[in-house]
């Protein structure tokens, strides 16, 4: 689901700004997200020489870093466009709901502070959120793409904001409609 951030874009340290109280072990992070080389050898040697605990502390660290910044790049002007051609070859999937007709979805946080949720999909015909139809993006924290995503996308390009299904499910036992007063219409 994750789009490949610009090099330049992590170049930028304004693009890290305010990140550096949310992420631990941030330089370290920062390192291996750039692949920075250091006087002592690159960031890989550096790494190897680290315990394994160490070395988790510090890879959960730049996952989480890079995902934050995603949630930034996302948003701007060339990762709108990284994220239209992903929607258009309709790699975030399809809605689950029978009656949007497999419209694609957009991936949404329901939280933009990270370890809050996972990510999920929003189909912009009903309105609605889901799970991931593919298990792995399930594990993908929600604010690497942040609440913000789905909306701004479908501002920047209002020629793909579908019409609202006209079909809706209506109860039935044995052919016959079930009254309107019944709990199965509400």
């Amino acid at each position: 689901m994750l789009c490949q951030v610009d090099r330049s874009y992590l170049e930028d340290a304004f693009n890290f700004a305010g990140l550096e109280e949310l992420v631990p072990c941030f330089a370290q992070a920062m390192d291996i997200i750039l692949d920075v080389q250091r006087d002592s050898g690159s960031t890989t040697d550096s790494i190897d020489r680290m315990s394994e605990d160490q070395r988790d502390i510090i890879e959960s660290a730049a996952e989480l870093l890079y995902g934050l910044v995603h949630q930034r790049f996302i948003l701007s002007t060339r990762g709108l466009k990284r994220m239209y051609d992903k929607y258009k070859a309709c790699g975030f999937g399809r809605c689950h709901r029978v009656y949007c007709r497999g419209q694609p979805v957009l991936p949404v946080g329901q939280s933009d502070v990270p370890g809050k949720t996972t990510v999920n999909v929003y189909c912009p015909r009903c309105k609605d959120i889901y799970f991931p139809q593919v298990a792995s993006d399930g594990n993908i924290d929600g604010a690497f793409f942040g609440t913000s995503f789905p909306s701004l996308f479908l501002l920047r390009y209002p020629n793909l904001v579908p019409s609202l299904p006209v079909e809706t499910f209506v109860p039935r036992i044995y052919g016959f409609k079930v009254h309107y007063s019944s709990p199965l219409n509400k």
